[in-house]
């Protein structure tokens, strides 16, 4: 016998235990602007008509970063992805950035895979491992996001070189929405110092977005971990720096102190050759001939003397400016030190005070699904807790139609997705502790369809996308088509099989019979 997995209020007893929790992202727009809310990306979650592979995604950025690194200023191309680099003469404490754009004919619509992409680019531009450059790219979508709309902040803190490339209309930043995201995001990275500083880690790591990350239900301490080993291993290198500039500067020293000393055992052996071609000259000694060649090399060991004495100047002035380098680069190290001991502080408090949370164990959980708005057939599945009601565990997925989410071999699969982008409507599993989706099928599903069980096998109607047409089709529980109809079928058609026969409607409405292994029609 045939059953519709399907109920209005959408509450399923499969009860968990030990619910492992993460954070998952929303936001109230207007709240976001005025940086009052937490930052939760609401990305694209569902299926894909075009998967790509995450080295595929990687490498639109990684091939930005190796035109950056190539000395361009302006790389890719302003309707999709591009990058202006942006460096000007110093301006105070105000910073240089990289404006990361996405155009309007842009299609990334999930924040993992935006990071994938700043990562690629961070790897080729800067020279960053591929930890590293996936760190920095997470903090780098949190600040942008964190400082949306904040225009005060930008002209603050940016050099004007940078602020002339944005305007308040389009905001410097991301939105938390990927459907804001073409056409509108100009994202600023701000440059630092070079090497594993690179990137300012302390602009995009501020207290703002510490904050955010402490929001998650983990407090974000994983991420927060990395970037302190990233900020102490900058303090190390900067150190480092700091210590062969001075070695380079002693043996400066001491090479000028020689060069001194030579150059004034010529000038004063030079000086002596004149005051005595002088006493030649007076008791006449020397013929005008000799006196004029003699003159004249005098005269070229003392212009030769005069050029060496000025290129010791400048030497010394470059040991002043390399000098106060080396100590700029000391007083880095000092700070992102004191700075890096100070963020692993938090993070021991914030982890004691996970640690005296989890005393009390973990809650049993049950799964439902939450239509988030009342003239919706999209829900987003919840974990609640099963005796206070209180919501455990909130999807990613916000792209489930809600009718359709089944249980079956304890799998928990639904349609979900919109056509639009490069999203499409599809059949997937939904991990029942994760609640992300873990797997989608091949075949495109008419967003009126429900899901049929009979047995093991799975029944849905499938769409071409060229022509509109509706078919039935026959799955097994890994989503794998294994028959469709020959027939076309009701955009509203019902599925049942009774002794042996599946009923269904043609496109016309007429109810027809239909073999429930192969769905050809039965006479």
């Amino acid at each position: 016998m045939i059953t519709n997995k399907v109920c209005g209020v959408l509450f399923f007893c499969i009860i968990f235990t030990g619910v492992v929790f993460t954070g998952h992202t929303q936001v109230d727009q207007g709240e976001l602007e005025r940086n009052q809310a937490q930052v939760r990306f609401l990305n694209y979650e569902g299926p894909h008509a075009r998967i790509e592979s995450r080295e595929q995604i990687r490498q639109i950025g990684a091939g930005l970063g190796q035109a950056a690194r190539g000395g361009q200023t302006q790389v890719g191309a302003r309707n999709r992805y591009f990058v202006i680099h942006v460096v000007s003469a110093p301006d105070g404490n105000k910073l240089d950035a990289d404006i990361f754009g996405l155009g309007p004919d842009t299609g990334v619509d999930h924040i993992r895979n935006l990071r994938t992409i700043i990562q690629g680019y961070l790897q080729e531009a800067y020279n960053y491992s591929a930890s590293d450059a996936l760190l920095l790219a997470g903090y780098i979508t949190v600040y942008n996001a964190v400082y949306r709309g904040n225009w005060d902040y930008f002209t603050g803190r940016y050099k004007q070189a940078v602020i002339g490339y944005l305007n308040p209309q389009q905001s410097a930043g991301i939105s938390i929405r990927f459907d804001e995201w073409p056409g509108r995001t100009l994202m600023l990275i701000p440059l630092g110092i070079g090497g594993l500083s690179a990137i300012d880690t302390s602009a995009i790591s501020d207290d703002r977005v510490v904050e955010e990350l402490r929001k998650a239900d983990d407090m974000g301490l994983e991420q927060r971990r990395d970037m302190v080993d990233l900020k102490e291993r900058e303090a190390d290198e900067a150190e480092k720096r700091a210590s062969d500039q001075r070695a380079d500067i002693r043996r400066e020293e001491q090479a000028i102190a020689d060069d001194r000393a030579r150059l004034e055992r010529e000038q004063q052996q030079t000086a002596q050759d004149r005051r005595q071609l002088e006493e030649d000259r007076a008791s006449g000694t020397v013929t005008p001939q000799d006196a004029a060649r003699r003159e004249e090399e005098i005269a070229r060991r003392e212009s030769e003397t005069d050029q060496r004495a000025g290129e010791l100047d400048r030497r010394e002035e470059e040991l002043v400016l390399q000098r106060e380098e080396a100590a700029r680069q000391e007083q880095f190290a000092e700070d992102k030190s004191e700075e890096a001991q100070r963020d692993r502080e938090g993070i021991a408090t914030d982890q004691q005070t996970l640690i005296d949370q989890g005393d009390s164990g973990e809650p049993l959980g049950i799964i439902a699904v939450t239509i988030e708005r009342s003239d919706a057939t999209l829900g987003r599945p919840i974990i609640l807790n099963t005796a206070t009601g209180k919501e455990l565990r909130r999807s990613p997925l916000d792209t489930v139609y809600a009718r359709t989410v089944t249980f079956t071999g304890g799998k928990v699969l639904a349609v979900a997705g919109e056509n639009r982008g490069n999203g499409a409507v599809r059949l997937i599993e939904i991990s029942s502790r994760t609640l992300e989706m873990v797997k989608q099928g091949d075949d495109d599903i008419h967003p009126n369809s429900l899901i049929w069980m009979n047995g093991n096998d799975l029944y849905a109607i499938t769409v071409n996308l060229a022509d509109s047409t509706l078919y039935l089709g026959r799955f097994n529980t890994d989503l794998v088509l294994q028959a469709k109809s020959r027939i076309t079928v009701h955009t509203n058609a019902s599925v049942s099989v009774q002794q042996g026969t599946l009923i269904t409607q043609k496109a016309d409405g007429v109810a027809v019979l239909l073999d429930p292994v192969n769905l050809t029609e039965k006479n």
